[in-house]
This record gives structure tokens, sequence and C-alpha cells, in this order.
């Protein structure tokens, strides 16, 4: 007789296989049973987890939309009849509306794991973070959800010989962390066009993953300092108002360094053209042109943001100004955007600073995209980069005493970072940890 018994332990099985030898003794009425047990360890393959699910138990479909296709025809493909997909759609409609299908956007289908390959359930992601599940395996339910995000602090440091850009190209870091500090921590304080050779950084900063494996970029800049013309200058992020959760760049001595006004209306874009009351243009016969705005340079369909905060007055296409937007800032600040492929606020709105008011293009007089940013003072328009701009809302006294505190320890780490060449780390590797007094530095959204 054969029996046999399974165990389960994690991901491997232990089966007993229980032999029963039949022994006949020299007598006929004499019979000796002999039990043999043999211990047999089977290796089964490691659960595989995406979506909640264990794709193991599934045929596995990955696809992206394409044009043409829906939520309908996707399914009506794998052999689900239309009443079905017609009341799947029902139940569902409340949680995600399928019509919101785009193009490009990846889906996935798990199937039943036997000949028919029966989809049972509909994943979309409609971004690398977020994704919709439309489940009809028994019942038919939807739920949107999100991917595990884990955020790592590294640090990095860099001596400049040409650029940041380059500087950071160099150690394979994200060019995100330039835009940064240039753009968005040091844009009042320092030039970035006019670094010196010598000039040196270190920045305390997290990276963003989702699944603990996709490099998702620059999450923040906890800290910073910059050593230029050999003057240090400290930057540490710190919220000023934990309801509205608002954050700022201050100085080891809790001074603002932002300004009001930002310092450019596009990401990532250069000046192509000053103010310059004596230009003169070649298309004009040479005649002086003043040129009361400033231009930079864009591609087609860049973000166009609001310098500051205020009210538009402003929105319409007119003449050679193309689609423009003006914005109020307060008595004395007035700003405008010109030739927008597209605008995005109306007349009354109030917008803040950075938000997106229209988009780059090359309506009106312009011989190539870009947006021409005009700056009001008292109604005359001036250079914005000659102008002493007021800074932004400072620090109050009642949490001054609470910002110096919190920043010491961070300082301290800060400071007893030193500027090696070999302090980076590959961006996409995170298995790779920068390590910070020996431990890697992570957590958990």
């Amino acid at each position: 007789m054969d029996r046999a018994r399974n165990s389960s332990v994690g991901n491997k099985y232990i089966v007993l296989i229980v032999l029963a030898v039949l022994f006949a003794a020299c007598k006929k009425d004499l019979k000796e049973e002999v039990i043999v047990v043999e211990e047999v360890e089977v290796e089964l393959p490691p659960e595989n987890i995406e979506f909640g699910f264990n794709l193991n138990d599934y045929v596995v479909k990955r696809d992206t939309i394409k044009r043409g296709d829906s939520f309908g025809v996707i399914l009506e493909r794998n052999k689900v009849g239309y009443p079905k997909i017609f009341h799947i759609t029902e139940k569902a409609k409340d949680t995600f509306d399928i019509r919101r299908l785009q193009v490009g956007k990846p889906y996935t289908l798990l199937c039943s794991k036997d000949s028919l390959e029966l989809p049972q359930s509909f994943i979309y992601q409609p971004n690398l973070e977020e994704f919709v599940v439309i489940n009809f395996k028994d019942s038919i339910h939807a739920y949107k959800s999100k991917k595990p995000i884990t955020y790592v602090e590294k640090i990095a440091t860099g001596v400049i010989n040409s650029s940041i850009s380059l500087t950071l190209e160099e150690k394979g870091l994200s060019p995100r962390l330039a835009y940064k500090l240039a753009d968005e921590i040091y844009a009042w304080t320092i030039d970035f066009r006019r670094l010196q050779k010598g000039d040196r950084f270190k920045v305390i900063y997290t990276d963003k993953y989702i699944d603990d494996s996709i490099y998702a970029g620059v999450h923040d800049i906890k800290a910073a300092y910059f050593e230029h013309n050999k003057e240090p200058f400290y930057a540490f992020e710190f919220m000023t108002d934990s309801v509205k959760e608002i954050k700022d760049y201050f100085n080891d001595e809790a001074k603002n360094l932002r300004r009001a006004f930002l310092k450019a209306p596009v990401k990532f874009s250069r000046i192509s053209s000053r103010y310059n009351l004596k230009r003169r243009i070649a298309v004009y016969g040479y005649k002086v042109r003043a040129h009361k705005g400033t231009d930079f340079a864009a591609p087609i369909g860049t973000p166009i943001m609001a310098t500051a905060n205020g009210t538009v007055t402003k929105s319409e296409r007119r003449g050679g100004n193309g689609n423009y937007v003006k914005i109020r800032h307060n008595a004395t600040y007035e700003t405008q955007y010109l030739h927008m492929r597209k605008r995005n606020v109306k007349v009354g709105q109030f917008v803040k600073q950075g938000d997106v008011i229209g988009w780059v293009g090359m309506t009106g007089n312009t011989g190539g995209p870009h947006v021409c940013y005009r700056f009001w003072v008292n109604g005359r328009q001036v250079d914005p980069f000659r102008q002493k701009l007021p800074e932004a809302k400072p620090i109050s006294d009642s949490l001054k005493t609470e910002y110096l505190y919190f920043i010491q320890p961070i300082k301290q780490q800060l400071d007893d970072i030193n500027f090696l060449e070999d302090v980076f780390e590959d961006q996409n590797q995170p298995e790779h940890l920068i390590k910070q007094n020996n431990n890697p530095i992570s957590y958990n959204d």
C-alpha cells in the first residue's frame, strides 16, 4: 500500500513518501509489514506579487492602449462577450470612467490558467505610480490604488569645472538636481551662469522609487551647501505651514533664499533676447525698435508659469502679442507673458507662483518658439534683472527659534560630508544606496 502526505513550509513542500513493503515469511500465515519513509524537498516558484495579485496564478498579458482601442474592444479581442462587457462597464463606472483610457498607457490582463485563458481582471496604469483594477473573476468590483513608494536619502558632492549640469552628468546623477539647485533654491542667491572653476557643493537629497525598483527621479532636496567664490551658501528645507504643507528654503541665519518672483517663467530655458531699449532689427530695416521684454527660448508646448502670486487681468489674443496673459501681483508689480500656443487661465482668476498659465508657442510676431516676459513696476515696463525685487515671505519670529534648532543636526551632517569625487550614487541602482554613518537611509510612503 502506498500513501503520501504533503507539508508546506514557505515556498517549499516536504513530501513524505511512505512505502509499504510486504515481505512473506517462510510460513504462509505470517506476514511482516516494513514501512520505509523517504523525505524529498521540492522547490516551488517564489510568489510574483504585483498590483496585489500573485501573477503566478494567472496567464499575464501586457500591452499598451493603441489608437482605436477601447475597454470593450480589448475585452472582446480576448474572448469576453458584449453582454458581460456592458455589465462590467456599468458596475465599474463609479470608480473609473473607461472612456479615459489614453493611447500609449500600459494595461495588464490577468487571465485564467486553462486552455480558454479568459480575462479575469483588467489593470490600467495612467502613470508609473497609480493603477486602476477592474476585477470580474467572481463578482465585479473596481478600485484605484498606488504602488508602494520608497524614498531613499542620498548625498552628492561636486567641484565645478565648467557647469553644474556637466558635473552632475559626469557623476551619473539626475539633471533634476541641477535644476532644483539653480532654479528653485539658489536662483536669487547665485548666478549659475557665472560659476567659477573650483566652486563646489554638497547636497542631501531624496530619490523616489516605485516598487523599490523603478527610479522616479529626485523627490526633494533636504539641505545644500554651495561654495561660490569662496563664500559659503547654506540652504535648508523647512515647512512653514504644516496645514497647507508649505515648504521653503532658508539659510543658516533663517533668511529666505527665495524672492517673491521666479527668475524665469519657464524651466530649462535660455534667454534669447534681453530687455533692450536700443535694439535694432534687420526685418525692420535696422531701425531702433525697443524691446521691453526678456525672451526665453523653449520648445513649443513648454509650460509657462506665473512668476509670482497674483490675479489675471488679461487673457486674450491680440496683434503682435499673440496669445498672452497679464497678471497683477499687487499695487506695484505686474507681469505679462506673450506668444503662447494656448492660454490656461481666465480673467479674474487668482494664480500662485509656479502655476501653469499657458504653453510656449509662436503666435503673434515671433521668429521662433519662446515666451516674451514683460515686467511692470508702478505702471512702467522695466528689466526684471535690474530690479531689487522683494524677498519671499520671511520666516515668522515664532518659528525662527524652532527653525534654528531644527537645522542644527542637518547642518552638522552637511559639514561632516567631505568633498570626495566618488561620493555619488547611480540613480538607477537602488540596491547600492549611499550610506550615511554606514547605514542606508530610506523610508516608505
